[in-house]
């Protein structure tokens, strides 16, 4: 069995909590134990759907959340936007491949600003088309689903794709974390641990779970 540098971590998707009072949904998290938190900022142009802005962020910090924010820019321009939301207390910051923008030079400008920095690959980019940028990422993520809404079906033909970037990183002795979002329950996180995933994102299947930390004792139980 190959060993795997990273342990496990869920990061509940606060997209899927409750919007009439997203404090209390972060604090679920907190609760059970978990240390991530993941938001996914939509802009309405890069996917069609918009949900949070900085603001989000910075007044889930006043209200005392102490988590990891794992906040992903599912944007048209990413660049405009880093300082405000490394301001208003993301901890990573994650953009996507897909926009045509200078990726090496916004990743730069994250870790300038504080924070970890991670790509994200839609389910049909690619692995090679971030190859170039896996020197310079603490995080890489698969999106398992087409992003824009939350409760859509797993894709398996992204196994392929995350074990293909796990050989690159044991290849070159990286320890960047891979990260999957996107219909990810049990089962689906069990089949990406084994292709090299360490990082869950999961909405629908935590917030709704009958036992959530089970759920999340489970997830980041996997070997």
């Amino acid at each position: 069995m190959v060993t795997l540098p990273h342990s496990p971590i869920l990061a509940p998707s606060l997209l899927a909590g409750d919007h009439a009072n997203l404090a209390a949904s972060a604090a679920v998290v907190a609760d059970n134990g978990l240390r991530w938190l993941h938001l996914d900022l939509m802009d309405g142009h890069f996917v069609p759907n918009l949900t949070f802005g900085p603001e989000t962020l910075a007044a889930l910090r006043r209200a005392g959340s102490k988590l990891f924010f794992d906040t992903h820019l599912m944007l048209a321009e990413p660049q405009r936007y880093i300082a405000a939301f490394a301001k208003a207390g993301a901890n990573l910051i994650s953009i996507h491949i897909e926009p045509d923008s200078d990726h090496a030079g916004t990743l730069a400008e994250i870790r300038r600003l504080g924070c970890q920095c991670g790509i994200v690959l839609n389910p049909g980019t690619p692995a090679e088309a971030v190859r170039h940028l896996l020197d310079q990422v603490d995080l890489v993520l698969v999106m398992t689903v087409q992003p824009g809404f939350g409760g859509q079906s797993f894709q398996p033909a992204m196994l392929d794709k995350l074990a293909q970037l796990d050989r690159w990183r044991r290849e070159s002795g990286a320890t960047w974390r891979l990260e999957v979002d996107g219909g990810i329950d049990v089962n689906h996180a069990r089949e990406c641990r084994a292709a090299g995933a360490d990082t869950f994102v999961a909405g629908t299947a935590f917030y709704k779970a009958r036992d959530r930390a089970a759920f999340a004792a489970e997830v980041e139980g996997l070997a």
